[in-house]
């Protein structure tokens, strides 16, 4: 075995230009862990249903990961405890069946997130409410007592977003789960407007009739109006996470492709011919960006380079080159990974598309799909080149300046015993300056304390102690930092020799 991992490794640096070799200290690597259409979990009982997603948080650990993003609201309907909408029918098979015995999806995976260091999104679509129309509601749904609310486009049925009622009902649904869990964002996926659906037109002429004039738009401006509408939900969602807790980041991860440069008459749209946010789905996210409503932006970019009509390389150049407000991380697809390499076949697309990811300056991290798969390391060996060589050092978050820039204190004392190194933080009343995670350094006897390299990180932890191997003792000097909520990192403890 350790021969077969030895010439794996081999194989991986072989392929991986010298850029790679060692990864940054941070970068955001996140992980979707989806529950819309999962007909697995349903058939499992709940000591089964928790014992595999902590085999799948062990695994991202491993490879490197620090956040999972948790589909929590699939369909306008709750993996986790809430008096707002029922129950989803991904957990037990029956929207609006509670689990028996109890238990909470949402608290279970965002303790055993914080524990391995790794941050808990949680991941709502806001106007999704079935897939198809074989699905039943349960009674008790708002579908029952509002049906003037939704549409039916399609096999499915929708939220109206130029319904305000569509808007102030979500705000409600986030603003309960921000403020009764200790969740590190909310995250909305690619889903506005509906994808088109050919020879049909989404029916919200009575909405628009409604409120479109008064809110200053004429009959020729409804995809305007429309965008307006997304706009005012992704504005009110934003004001309502940060009025209670302003540490809590919103982030978007729209389809690939913005706008296509023969829709922009100024020339401002990707060299790209497919679907776009702006037109089709009626999302304006760079404007949400701008306009300071969210932290950090996500597109989906499951192309291979080359891709005649989305080139992978030609859409992460464009995301980059506009450098919008906020934090951008790449959505990967990680069976695009497989594709091979455009100027030497014999190799995947990996280390190029994480060269790109790497080297342009406004990229902070990516976000793998379908993070299920990556922690089943099935069908294709991603997992094991970001375990053994992208993302072989922990990486702390980057830090989200924009919310808050202010540095935490260090630990107020440290010591060592003869089994292990703990720890004290300083009490404070800021909850911005509040411990989040605590980083853990070792350095060879001797060595200069330099922070900036993520080989000598060993530990993210919220504990407040860290034993180390016994074969390391007498070898090493270990220093602690502390992260706060938006991932400032204070100064160094004093060196602990151990």
């Amino acid at each position: 075995m350790k021969r077969t991992l030895t010439l794996l490794l081999i194989a991986l640096l072989a392929a991986a230009p010298a850029f790679s070799q060692e990864p940054p200290k941070r970068e955001f690597r996140g992980a979707w862990l989806h529950i819309v259409g999962n007909q697995r979990i349903k058939t499992l009982t709940r000591e089964q249903i928790q014992d595999w997603f902590t085999a799948t948080l062990d695994a991202l650990e491993a490879q490197g990961c620090n956040a999972v993003i948790f589909q929590v609201r699939p369909q306008a309907d709750a993996f986790y405890a809430s008096e707002l909408e029922p129950w989803t029918r991904f957990l037990t098979g029956e929207q609006g069946k509670a689990p028996d015995p109890f238990w909470d999806p949402l608290q279970f995976m965002i303790d055993e997130c914080h524990a391995r260091g790794m941050e808990l999104h949680a991941w709502l679509n806001p106007y999704r409410v079935t897939s198809n129309d074989r699905e039943q509601l349960h009674p008790d749904h708002l579908y029952f007592k509002k049906p003037e609310i939704f549409k039916r486009y399609g096999r499915q049925l929708y939220f109206d977003p130029g319904e305000p009622e569509s808007v102030a009902h979500t705000v409600r649904v986030i603003a309960d789960i921000v403020s009764r869990y200790d969740v590190d964002a909310i995250h909305f996926d690619d889903y506005f407007y509906p994808y088109p659906e050919k020879f049909e037109e989404f029916h919200d002429d009575a909405s628009f009739t409604k409120y479109g004039a008064a809110q200053g738009f004429e009959y020729w401006q409804k995809g305007d109006w429309r965008r307006h509408n997304v706009e005012t939900l992704i504005h009110a969602v934003n004001d309502t996470i940060k009025a209670l807790k302003p540490w809590v980041r919103f982030g978007i991860s729209p389809f690939g492709i913005h706008r296509n440069l023969k829709d922009t008459p100024d020339g401002s749209g990707s060299a790209t011919n497919g679907l776009s946010n702006y037109e089709e789905l009626f999302a304006d996210v760079p404007a949400w960006a701008e306009k300071g409503y969210i932290d950090y932006i996500v597109p989906q970019l499951y192309w291979r380079i080359g891709h005649p009509a989305a080139d992978y390389d030609v859409l992460i150049h464009w995301w980059n080159d506009k450098n919008y407000k906020g934090q951008l991380y790449i959505g990967q697809s990680i069976g695009t990974f497989s594709e091979p390499d455009l100027d030497n076949p014999a190799i995947t697309q990996t280390a190029r598309k994480m060269q790109l990811v790497r080297e342009l300056p406004n990229v902070d991290g990516n976000v793998w799909w379908p993070g299920w798969s990556l922690a089943e390391s099935r069908g294709f060996n991603l997992a094991d080149s970001l375990r053994l060589v992208y993302q072989k050092h922990p990486a702390l978050i980057p830090a989200y300046t924009d919310l808050d820039a202010v540095a935490p204190d260090p630990v107020a004392s440290i010591h060592a015993s003869h089994r292990e190194i703990s720890w004290k933080p300083q009490p404070t009343d800021d909850v911005l300056q509040q411990p989040h995670f605590y980083v853990v350094y070792r350095f060879a006897n001797g060595e200069a304390i330099d922070l900036s390299d993520s080989r000598h990180i060993v530990k993210i932890t919220r504990d407040t102690h860290y034993r180390p191997a016994e074969k390391h003792k007498g070898h090493y000097q270990y220093v602690i930092t502390v992260v706060d909520k938006c991932w400032n990192e204070s100064k160094e403890s004093k060196i602990i020799k151990w």
